[in-house]
Order: C-alpha cells, then structure tokens, then sequence
C-alpha cells in the first residue's frame, strides 16, 4: 500500500492486530498518543483539546479509534468520560485534518452498533434509523463529530463495531474464565441479537475501507451471521468443552451493572454488514463456531 497511516486508539485488542497488518502491508504507521511520546513515530495530543492542522498533515489515510472504555459501572462521571472522550477527540481530530494543507483521502472513525439501541428481533442495516438510549446517543454524536472533515471533502467512514471476538481481551477474554470454569450460562432469557465479528475481519474490513474509495457514511462491522445470546453461549461453552447451566437472570444484571448491563448486555441488535458485502468483502469467519474454534484453537 505504501501510504502515510495516523492512527488513534491502538492499546486494545483491535488495534493489537490492526498497526502489524498495516505495517505489513507496507504502510508507514504514526500513532496519536496522549501525554507524552515515547519514541518516532508518534505524535502526542490532548482529544479534549485543539489539534494544530499543521500536526495531521500530509497522511494519507486517518484511523481514529480512540475513546473511553464502555465497561465499568456508568456513573455519572464514568459516562461524560465515555461522551467526552468520544465526541471532543474526533471534532478536535476532524477540524485539524479538515484544516490541514495536506488532507488525507479516507478518515476512518469508530462508532458502534449502540446506535441502533435495543431492536428485538428487528433486521438492522447502514439504512437503519437510530435507536435510543445513552450509547445510541452517543453514537450518534460521535458521528456527527466528523462533519468538519466530511464538509472539507474527506471521504469519512463510520464503523459501527459489533462484539469483537479477539484472544487478546475484549468481551471474549472476560467470558472466557467463567465459561471455563463452568460457570456460563446465557444472560437474560438468552432472545436477545448478539451481533459479532472476529478481530481478523475486523481489521480485514478497515483495509477493505481504506482501499474502497466508493466505501463511506456507516458501515455495519459484523459477521454477516448474528446469533442470539443463547446460541453464543452454547458455542462458546461447546467449544470449550463445558456446561453452560448457570444463566444470569435480568434482575441480576441490572443488579450487579446497572445501565450498563441493559444496554450492552440484554439490548438485542440484529445487524446485517450490508456494505461489506456489497462492496465484495471476503469474510474469513462467517460462522461463530468456527471463529470461536480459531480464536481459542480447539
């Protein structure tokens, strides 16, 4: 590919298998990083703060992944940090490179499913209204952040994540020890959509995007096989190789996570990665069983 890369929000599971294939691929990678830097290759910033237009010049391309973890308890404080860390850090983003001398050709933001909200059994594609509800909120705010650079004539995407499934963490990694112990079990009355993607795809997509030219707006990063809670929880526990027979009732999950808990945990979202597929994206893991299988190689 041999392009200029900036790229934000790299220390979680995404960005672990994103910066060595885009590196292999022979891109020249920097890094958007807070506080102070480290070494070459970087470039520090403040996301609450004015980035100089002079600092993001001259990339081709600009991956922004940067926000506040969504797990934890949501306080009031915990979510304006989500909010903010979202919003500020891509309007500042946006403004610079949209003010840049050197503009890059594709500005590729992250979103997520949230902005669908909670849909039942609803078939959900890019066309799909937003839902409600905090992250559907937020989501759709985060979009709206990129409007300086889709007005300069930037080519903008908007990858709305399902669940990633990465060995590396994630909300795979923190199902793994319960499941491992016995201990699963589905959540809820197990109906609900959960709409996921394997980190290898997830990563195959934004190269798709990054090389699409005719790719932009929202872009639904899923499988093209959503399943339900119940049905993941029953893979997971099979592949592994243990029981699954302790479900998590609702009551308990808004009990123990609160808000958090209803809107990550027992919203359903039936999502379709429509683009993806129309735009000829080649799916390495289309079945959960067998991302499932690959991940954890059983």
């Amino acid at each position: 590919m041999n392009s200029r890369i900036l790229v934000s929000g790299v220390s979680g599971p995404i960005g672990a298998a994103l910066l060595p294939s885009l590196r292999t691929s022979g891109c020249s990678v920097v890094r958007l990083v807070r506080g102070t830097t480290t070494g070459e290759g970087q470039i520090a910033w403040d996301p609450a703060r004015p980035l100089a237009p002079e600092a993001v010049s001259g990339f081709d391309a600009v991956i922004h992944l940067a926000g506040e973890s969504i797990f934890g308890r949501w306080t009031a404080a915990k979510k304006e940090k989500i909010r903010k860390s979202r919003i500020a850090g891509t309007l500042n983003l946006a403004r610079a490179l949209a003010r840049a001398e050197e503009k890059p050709n594709v500005f590729v933001c992250g979103s997520a499913i949230g902005y669908y909200g909670d849909r039942a059994d609803e078939l959900l594609t890019e066309e799909s209204a937003p839902g409600t509800g905090f992250l559907a909120q937020v989501c759709q705010e985060w979009e709206e952040a990129t409007t300086p650079a889709v007005q300069a004539d930037i080519r903008t995407a908007h990858l709305r994540t399902g669940i990633v499934l990465s060995a590396r963490g994630g909300a795979l990694g923190a199902m793994l020890l319960p499941f491992k112990m016995g201990l699963g079990g589905r959540v809820g009355d197990g109906r609900q959509w959960m709409s996921w993607i394997d980190v290898q795809d997830m990563v195959g997509g934004i190269h798709h995007i990054l090389k699409n030219d005719l790719l932009q707006g929202p872009v639904n990063m899923v499988a093209p096989k959503p399943v339900t809670n119940a049905e993941f929880t029953g893979a997971l526990a099979s592949v592994l190789s243990r029981p699954a027979i302790l479900p998590m009732p609702a009551f308990a999950v808004k009990a123990v996570f609160g808000e958090m808990g209803e809107e990550l945990l027992l919203a359903s979202q039936k999502v379709e990665p429509n683009k993806l597929i129309s735009s000829g994206y080649p799916f390495r893991h289309r079945e959960l069983r067998e991302s499932l299988q690959h991940l954890l190689k059983t």
